[in-house]
C-alpha cells in the first residue's frame, strides 16, 4: 500500500511553498504582531486566492470541501513559513457553521470566509486567536446560569456573533494575540446542535494544529541543519560532531513519524487519531525546537533573529486546542470534557 500524497495534493504543497517562499513571511510575522495587518491581510488574500480557506467550506457555500487531507496538507506548508493570523481559527469556523442543523448562518457568513475576504476566529470559554484582526468573531458558551449544570446538560450550548475585544492578552508568541471576548452579541445558534457541531469543529482544529506544528518543526530542523554546517568550531563544522548528528537524527525521527499519523487522521477523521496525530506532531516540533535552541546556541535566544518566530510558536501550538495531556486521555478514552485552548 503506498501512502503518499496524490498529484494534486503535491501540487496545492509546491504552490503554497512557492507563494510563501515570495512572500517574505518573517517580516509579515513581525508587522503583525506589532498590529501592522497589511501584509497578512495581502498574504490573506493570495491564500485564498489557492483556495487554502474553500478547503474547509462545503461546496453548497461556494467552497471546495470539506477536504481534511488537503487540508493537512496546506496547513504543514503554512507552519513551515510560520504564517500568522489566525487560520486553525477560520477553518475551524467553517465547519462549525457548516455542521449546523440550521444552514441560515452558513449559508449568510461561509462565501466570504470561502473567498478569503473575511477573516475569522472562534473561541469555547477561553481566549479568542487575533480577535482584534478578525472580521467574524464566534463564542460557543453556556447562557448565563448554566454553567454549573453543563456537564450534565451540555446541550445548553450556545453560538453567538462575538462584540470587538479590548486589549490583548500577554502572549508566548508576539505572532498569536490573544483576546478575551466580552459577553453578548447575537445569537446564531443554541441546544445540542451546537454541541454537536463544536465537537466536529474541534477535530478540524486538532488536525489543522497538528499539521501547522509537523510543518514548523520541519523549518526548525531545516533551519538548525543549515547553520550547523555553517558554524565552526576547533577549525570544523559543529554538524560534524557525533554528538549533533544525534541530536538532529532524533528530530528527525520524530518529525517523520509524525507525519503519517497526521496524514492518517485526516484520512479517518476519528477523534482517537486526530488527538494522537497532534499530540505526537506538536510534542516532535516542541523537543525539535529545544534542540534547535540548544544548537543555535546564545543567537537562538534573540527575538532578532529569525528563528525565535518558529520558536514560540512551536510552543504555543502545543497547547493550543487541547494540550498533551487532554490528547493523551482523547486516546485513551479517559478524557473529560475538554476545554478546547
Amino acid at each position: 500500500m503506498r501512502f503518499l500524497p496524490t498529484t494534486e495534493q503535491r501540487a496545492l504543497a509546491d504552490s503554497l511553498t512557492a507563494l510563501l517562499t515570495a512572500a517574505d513571511t518573517p517580516a509579515v510575522v513581525r508587522d503583525w504582531g506589532r498590529g501592522d495587518r497589511a501584509g497578512g491581510r495581502a498574504l490573506w488574500s493570495r491564500l485564498a486566492e489557492v483556495g487554502v480557506f474553500a478547503l474547509a467550506v462545503p461546496e453548497a457555500y461556494q467552497g471546495m470541501g470539506p477536504l481534511p487531507v488537503e487540508l493537512a496538507v496546506a496547513f504543514v506548508e503554512l507552519g513551515r513559513h510560520a504564517v500568522p493570523g489566525p487560520l486553525v481559527e477560520t477553518v475551524t469556523t467553517a465547519t462549525l457553521l457548516a455542521a449546523l442543523d440550521d444552514p441560515g448562518p452558513a449559508k449568510r457568513l461561509l462565501p466570504a470566509v470561502a473567498a478569503g475576504e473575511s477573516v475569522a476566529t472562534v473561541t469555547h470559554g477561553g481566549y479568542a486567536l487575533d480577535a482584534d484582526a478578525a472580521d467574524l468573531r464566534l463564542s460557543v458558551s453556556e447562557p448565563e446560569g448554566a454553567a454549573a449544570a453543563t456537564r450534565a446538560a451540555p446541550s445548553a450550548a450556545e453560538l453567538r456573533l462575538a462584540p470587538a475585544p479590548g486589549l490583548p492578552r500577554p502572549s508566548l508568541d508576539p505572532g498569536r494575540r490573544l483576546f478575551s471576548l466580552p459577553p453578548g452579541g447575537d445569537l446564531l445558534a443554541t441546544g445540542p446542535q451546537v454541541t454537536a457541531a463544536m465537537a466536529r469543529a474541534v477535530g478540524i482544529a486538532r488536525l489543522t494544529t497538528a499539521a501547522q506544528a509537523l510543518g514548523v518543526g520541519l523549518a526548525l530542523l531545516d533551519q538548525t541543519v543549515a547553520y550547523v554546517r555553517q558554524r565552526t568550531q576547533f577549525g570544523v563544522p559543529i554538524g560534524s560532531f557525533q554528538a549533533v548528528k544525534h541530536q538532529l537524527a532524533d528530530a528527525r525521527i520524530a518529525l517523520e513519524f509524525a507525519r503519517p499519523l497526521v496524514l492518517g487522521a485526516a484520512l479517518t477523521m476519528t477523534g482517537q487519531d486526530i488527538a494522537a496525530a497532534k499530540v505526537t506532531a506538536c510534542e516532535a516540533a516542541y523537543a525539535t525546537a529545544r534542540t534547535a535552541l540548544q544548537l543555535h546556541g546564545a543567537i537562538g535566544y534573540t527575538a532578532e533573529y529569525d528563528l525565535s518566530l518558529w520558536l514560540t510558536k512551536a510552543r504555543a501550538l502545543r497547547a493550543a486546542w487541547g494540550s498533551p495531556d487532554e490528547c493523551r486521555a482523547t486516546v485513551l478514552g479517559t478524557g473529560d470534557r475538554p476545554q478546547w485552548w
